[in-house]
């Protein structure tokens, strides 16, 4: 369940953009993602997001694991608002509503979900926080 909600978190961060600001800048960025509830769970990530890459970083569509759609979202003036539903592979929908802000070089949001596990309803709250650490990506090994 940890990962579920972790990678719906990462999801939420990426909704799909309306624009009126510009976009983040290309760079290396690193991310921290928190899971704040039902259980506690923090990671880090970089990664390389190239001028091709923006685009569909902050349209982010899904992950391997669910794909998810955001019909109420707001992207613009430096403010993020979303609400869609992520479906798993198997058929499991969670609920993703959030809010944050971004600018050319920094990106936050909080997400609630929501799911029905087992027949029990689960929800939860993570954040993600990242910041442009780098204008040239490291070369890959």
């Amino acid at each position: 369940m940890k990962t579920v909600l972790l990678g719906l978190m990462i999801l939420a961060a990426g909704a799909a953009p309306v624009r009126s600001a510009p976009a983040i800048q290309p760079g290396y960025w690193e991310s921290t993602n928190r899971l704040l509830a039902p259980i506690h769970q923090t990671s880090t990530d970089k990664r390389c997001i190239t001028a091709a890459d923006v685009e569909t970083f902050m349209a982010g569509p899904s992950n391997r694991h669910y794909a998810c759609t955001y019909p109420g979202r707001v992207i613009a003036g430096g403010r993020i608002r979303l609400k869609g539903v992520c479906v798993s592979k198997t058929g499991q929908k969670v609920s993703v509503q959030g809010a944050g802000a971004y600018t050319p070089t920094s990106f936050t949001l909080t997400a609630d979900i929501a799911t029905v596990f087992l027949g029990l309803n689960i929800v939860g709250r993570a954040t993600t926080d990242a910041r442009r650490i780098g204008d040239v990506c490291p070369v890959a090994p």
